[in-house]
């Protein structure tokens, strides 16, 4: 078995390597950058490359793409060649060299306009039933991807799993306002509550994803930590969100106060990851949960290869406002 794994140099390509080759696999990382973790440099809509590099690979994980943060800086050119050609070129890659599982890292920003109800409506509660309405250039080509992604599967019976990931990058918040009233952990710990994974869980994920797809055959799933919401909180989380959470977490105020935290007064969204639970027998370790239990015991919420990794940033530009210049609602 020889997994290729794509977009090495990022967050999760990076992780996904590090976690195969600790479990002693054959692993080859690809991407347009070189990394420690990167075997393979060269461009993934460049057609003979990817044909090039698939040879001898049995199992694939696509994690590389253009993401959000590119949106003010790429092209939409630039997302169309990267994030649907680079998809298409090695999906039929994949199809000549007879391999047996392909992963597709998607996103929970194909949602889209979906994501953000109209004011005095309840938070939305997205599962896979949810229509994608995307509203950048990103989202509609991770959209389209995860077209092309079930089109091999049904014609050309390559068997095919889409994840759509919630966050689980450790960047600040892209939205100043966010920043100016929650500092990074304290968001992200509120974000576990609803739209975030830590990206140990994120790895799992895809590995189980890798072991599922021949019986699945194909699929989209959402993959975001375990929310400890209901569809019966939705009116409520849009209205008073700090009181659903009191009610399930009781001791969650003289836990964040320790820490001068403080928690969301409304939600938007809540995502829903049962399908993912159910079907590729995956569990989240480090869900809302997990995170009181850390502070009462004074430790890191984070996974050591969340710690590990740190912080990569998007561009090798700084930025004065912020983590990169996107202006519309982040993911």
């Amino acid at each position: 078995m020889t997994i290729l794994v794509t977009g090495s140099a990022g967050h999760l390509g990076e992780a996904l390597v590090r976690r195969l080759q600790a479990d002693g696999r054959d692993v080859r990382g690809l991407d347009i950058k070189p990394s420690p973790h990167t075997h393979l440099i060269g461009s993934i809509h460049d057609e003979a490359f990817v044909r090039d590099a698939m040879s001898g690979i049995t199992h694939v994980i696509h994690s590389a793409t253009l993401h959000k943060p590119h949106v003010a800086t790429h092209s939409k050119r630039d997302f169309v060649d990267t994030n649907m050609g680079g998809t298409v070129a090695l999906l039929e890659a994949a199809v000549a060299q007879r391999v047996r599982s392909f992963v597709f890292t998607s996103t929970t920003s194909a949602f889209g306009a979906a994501l953000s109800p109209a004011p005095g409506e309840p938070s939305a509660w997205i599962d896979e039933d949810v229509l994608p309405v995307p509203k950048n250039i990103y989202g509609a080509t991770k959209t389209a991807a995860e077209g092309m992604c079930e089109l091999v599967a049904r014609k050309d019976r390559l068997p095919v799993l889409v994840l759509r990931t919630s966050r689980f990058f450790p960047e600040d918040d892209d939205n100043a306002h966010v920043r100016s009233e929650y500092d990074t952990a304290n968001m992200q710990a509120n974000e576990l509550l609803y739209r975030r994974a830590d990206i140990e869980d994120i790895v799992e994920a895809h590995l189980a994803a890798l072991e599922r797809a021949p019986s699945l055959k194909f699929g989209r799933y959402i993959v975001s930590a375990t929310t400890p919401f209901s569809r019966g909180d939705v009116a409520e989380l849009r209205e008073d969100a700090a009181a659903v959470v009191r009610r399930l977490f009781p001791d969650v105020d003289a836990l964040y106060a320790g820490r001068g935290w403080k928690l969301l007064p409304s939600l938007d969204r809540v995502y829903d990851s049962h399908r993912a639970t159910r079907d590729l027998g995956w569990q989240p370790k480090r869900d809302f949960a997990f995170v009181l239990e850390c502070l009462r015991r004074g430790e890191d919420f984070r996974s050591e290869i969340a710690r590990a990794i740190g912080v990569k940033g998007y561009h090798d530009t700084v930025f004065v406002h912020g983590p990169y210049p996107v202006l519309d609602t982040p993911r």
